[in-house]
């Protein structure tokens, strides 16, 4: 009977779930639409019906009863108000709602170090601020945290990387007495485990649910981000993952961490290693504006990638960057146009590619490591041109990710929460 573990990606539309082996090997997984359970995606009990759902499916599929240990991913930023059962006392306020009361993002602007990844609109500790002035919550916890709890019955719980953005301390591991100087109430915030720290056994009332055994484990998980690193099998320290998506982000491991928040970087701990990163204004969406998909495909095949355009562009739809450079004003470079279009798509996935380039050297400048590998993810990996283009910019070995899915890097975690509990 082969011991396993299970994954759950709650993403920004969709649950996921893996079940691996201690091989990495996958044995099954499945996946729902949010959509199919709920039309409001603040709602937590559409969250928690589309994950009973990818459960129940992935479990007709593999044997729950060899399952010792499941640990979760969600959203970065996603914050929910609990009552001392672990209640929610309203809708979630999601990675990408912004809290726009100056009074709260003043108190954090005054207290928070320049590093700390608290600021901002969408940050975690300003919607538990702002949950604080209007309800009075027992906890606020991130989304990942209340998916495991409902598992666990234990809502107190979260991890360092989810943590981050609510202003937890990563180097010295702990929450920092300043978060209270900015008027916000710190026994609301949970207990934070490095990831793949066993929390506690799974419930009787889940254990029953789905046919798990009653010794199986709940992990400390981590952000929906990290465990899409986390599934590529990028495991050495100068290891990096490019996201070839409708934005071009850069991740890489490092034996100490980064902080350029002047260029929206901040690095997540990983066990014994750093995973820190920078994402860029360019990348699938600057194609999409010029081109549809169907045509990509098409002059990507008429494209010769061995005999450079000479072009100097950097796609952008607007003026703007973050990563490598941080200009609020860059303009596009996308002049002159040639009257071919292959030349024009070659001259844009060069430019992107060179921008991709320039990202891992500011990196490393910033006191990251030299690149060692690349692996890819993402629509545009799949695209042999523009990688031939990118292989020769960035000169070093281009390696197969092992799995795309976000709920495969969180399945790893289980895998080592199931060994810390003696459980594999």
């Amino acid at each position: 009977m082969t011991a396993l573990v299970v994954g759950i990606d709650v993403g920004t539309s969709g649950v996921r779930a893996v079940a691996m082996d201690a091989s990495f090997a996958i044995h099954g997984q499945a996946g729902v639409a949010l959509a199919d359970f709920g039309t409001d995606w603040r709602d937590p009990a559409t969250w928690w019906r589309a994950v009973e759902a990818a459960l129940t499916a992935l479990f007709a599929r593999v044997d729950a009863g060899q399952v010792r240990a499941l640990a979760v991913d969600g959203t970065s930023g996603t914050m929910l108000p609990v009552d001392g059962a672990g209640e929610p006392l309203s809708g979630a306020l999601m990675y990408s709602d912004k809290v726009e009361d100056a009074a709260i993002l003043s108190a954090i602007a005054a207290e928070a170090p320049p590093e700390s990844a608290a600021h901002g609109v969408t940050s975690g500790l300003a919607k538990l601020l702002l949950f604080q002035s209007r309800l009075r919550p027992a906890r606020v916890l991130h989304q990942a945290d209340w998916i495991a709890g409902r598992l666990a019955r234990r809502f107190a719980v979260s991890d360092e990387n989810n943590a981050l953005k609510t202003g937890y301390d990563p180097v010295r591991r702990r929450w920092p007495d300043w978060i209270g100087r900015t008027g916000a109430d710190m026994a609301l915030l949970p207990q934070v485990l490095p990831p793949g720290t066993a929390i506690a056994a799974i419930s009787a009332e889940s254990a029953k649910r789905f046919g798990l055994a009653g010794d199986a484990v709940v992990v400390a998980g981590t952000t929906d981000g990290c465990a899409s690193f986390l599934a590529t099998g990028a495991a050495r320290v100068g290891d990096a993952v490019t996201a070839l998506g409708s934005s071009l982000t850069l991740k890489v491991l490092c034996e100490t961490p980064l902080f350029a928040p002047q260029f929206g970087i901040y690095s997540h701990r990983i066990g014994d290693a750093w995973l820190a990163g920078g994402a860029s204004n360019t990348g699938g969406k600057v194609l999409a504006h010029f081109f549809p998909v169907e045509r990509i495909v098409e002059l990507s095949g008429s494209m010769k990638p061995d005999r450079p355009t000479g072009l100097d562009y950097y796609p952008l739809i607007g003026p703007g960057e973050r990563f490598p450079i941080a200009d609020a004003g860059l303009p596009p470079r996308l002049e002159p146009r040639p009257a071919d279009d292959a030349l024009f798509l070659q001259a844009m996935l060069e430019g992107i590619a060179a921008i991709e380039a320039r990202g891992y050297r500011q990196l490393a400048d910033l006191g990251g490591p030299e690149l060692r590998s690349v692996r890819s993810v993402g629509g545009g990996a799949r695209n042999p041109a523009w990688t031939a283009i990118r292989v020769k910019k960035l000169g070093v070995p281009f390696l197969d990710a092992l799995c795309e899915e976000a709920a495969a890097g969180t399945a790893r975690l289980a895998l080592q929460g199931a060994r810390q509990a003696g459980l594999l």
